[in-house]
């Protein structure tokens, strides 16, 4: 009787050990990257011969798990379309229902990516009702940390309607209509693990940090807070680690406020990218949504120096690009309502340098380079087609090598202004908008804002 039991037990077992069981991430509804070879992977008895079967083509995929009951395979996915199929079988099956082709954007960052419709945005009453899409994806990352690595992530996929939109990313939603308004008849999925008030140290892996001394001071500076983790990783190995591999087009990132009073933010950001891409085995573009200007009653400049150090990650690593939102930001309120503005500026970047889609001018003025000539520095920019200064305040400041920085004068000419001072004979050194709630009044034809910078060694 007892030995009956025990190889029922143990029959009961194996059956369990040999189902074949998936990541959250490749469930209904869910969206793939098109055109592309994107991995699937999962769990099932050692040894035991996995087959996935997409509904899109006659071909049958199959792989063996490994002895430690992994596996991986990757699929040739089409062109942008729906409504497929993908049946997943082994000594069991699954079939996952309605799945899209089309772009897939992971949207991660801190509370300005995080919030959503319901937040309160502006217009974000008209939004939500006009917000029926039902070939864009939302897959939402529930907050959890991790000492380690984790295999599974929590959040499942929903389409997009009135109810799904308003607790989802604002800015994540209006980057998908905008692209949907330029490259028809494509679906967009949009993976959003993004948490409210945490620094980028929390988003990278551990290892990044255990051979850099400069990382893990800065690291070390953070303090604990009631809302969410600050050790370094614990958000990268519950809520990014897990969907590693799953093929995307891009990212965009929203994320600095915490990170206020770092002076090495950009070496930070510049780690957390490249991790990311060395993770994911693809150079992705990454596209960063500068932090806004705002006055947060203090007189330091750690909101400018971040904003700098997002500028330069953007000017040094390749693929990478920034909007500024300065104009569209009051500076009382740290959580800027015009959500719309920040996801529509995001979608024409990728727009116009992932898709080919548009040609129009839709980048900022970009600060090129400074040339001191005597007693003038002549500062000239890219994207500088039909430059303008609104109203008549100068924001630039000038100093010699002495670094005293004087408010300075301007001119404009063609492309390119004209600072001085009769205070600075030599100029060494030129910033602009250098102050935490310093909004840019420097444009293009585009109606874009300059960055903040500065030039000071």
């Amino acid at each position: 009787m007892k030995k009956g039991i025990l190889y029922i037990l143990l029959l009961m077992s194996n059956v369990m050990l040999a189902n074949i069981t998936l990541p959250s991430i490749f469930s209904d509804h869910m969206v793939l990257q098109q055109n592309e070879d994107v991995k699937f992977w999962g769990w099932a008895g050692p040894n035991e011969t996995v087959e996935i079967k997409p509904s899109w083509t006659n071909e049958i995929y199959t792989v063996k798990a490994t002895s430690d009951a992994k596996w991986e395979l990757i699929v040739k996915t089409p062109k942008a379309g729906s409504t497929y199929s993908i049946i997943i079988s082994g000594y069991n099956e699954i079939i996952i229902n309605d799945v899209l082709i089309g772009e897939v954007w992971l949207c991660s960052g801190q509370s300005n990516m995080e919030m959503s419709a319901s937040w309160g945005i502006e217009n974000g009453e008209e939004a939500i009702a006009e917000a029926n899409h039902p070939t864009i994806r939302f897959f939402k990352v529930e907050k959890s940390s991790a000492d380690g690595p984790q295999d599974h992530i929590i959040g499942k996929w929903e389409i997009c309607t009135s109810e799904t939109m308003k607790d989802n990313s604002a800015v994540a939603y209006f980057f998908a209509t905008q692209l949907q308004e330029n490259i028809k008849n494509t679906p967009v999925g949009l993976i959003i693990s993004a948490w409210g008030g945490t620094p980028a140290e929390i988003w990278i892996p551990e290892e990044v940090f255990e051979n850099d001394k400069v990382l893990t001071e800065a690291a070390n500076k953070l303090q604990p807070q009631d809302w969410g983790p600050t050790q370094p990783a614990k958000a990268f190995n519950a809520m990014i680690y897990p969907i590693a591999g799953y093929n995307l087009a891009g990212t965009l990132w929203y994320q600095g406020e915490s990170n206020v009073g770092s002076l090495v933010y950009d070496k930070t950001l510049s780690a957390l990218i490249t991790s990311w891409r060395m993770l994911w085995e693809a150079d992705f573009p990454f596209y960063i949504v500068q932090i806004a200007p705002y006055d947060d009653g203090y007189k330091h400049y750690g909101s400018v120096i971040i904003r700098d150090a997002q500028r330069k990650v953007a000017n040094t690593i390749e693929n990478v690009e920034i909007v500024v939102v300065s104009d569209i930001s009051p500076t009382d309120d740290i959580h800027p309502k015009n959500k719309k503005s920040v996801g529509q500026r995001l979608a024409n970047i990728a727009l116009k340098k992932q898709y080919q889609a548009i040609d129009n001018l839709v980048e900022h003025p970009e600060l090129e380079r400074v040339v001191y000539n005597k007693e003038n520095a002549v500062i000239h920019f890219k994207n500088a087609d039909g430059l303008f200064i609104k109203g008549t305040a100068s924001l630039f400041e000038i100093a010699g090598e002495d670094n005293v920085f004087y408010p300075a004068k301007t001119k404009l000419k063609d492309q390119t202004i004209l600072v001085y001072s009769n205070k600075v004979k030599q100029p060494f050194s030129v910033r602009f908008a250098w102050g935490n709630a310093l909004q840019s009044n420097v444009f293009n034809r585009a109606d874009l804002p300059a960055s903040s910078f500065t030039t000071e060694k």
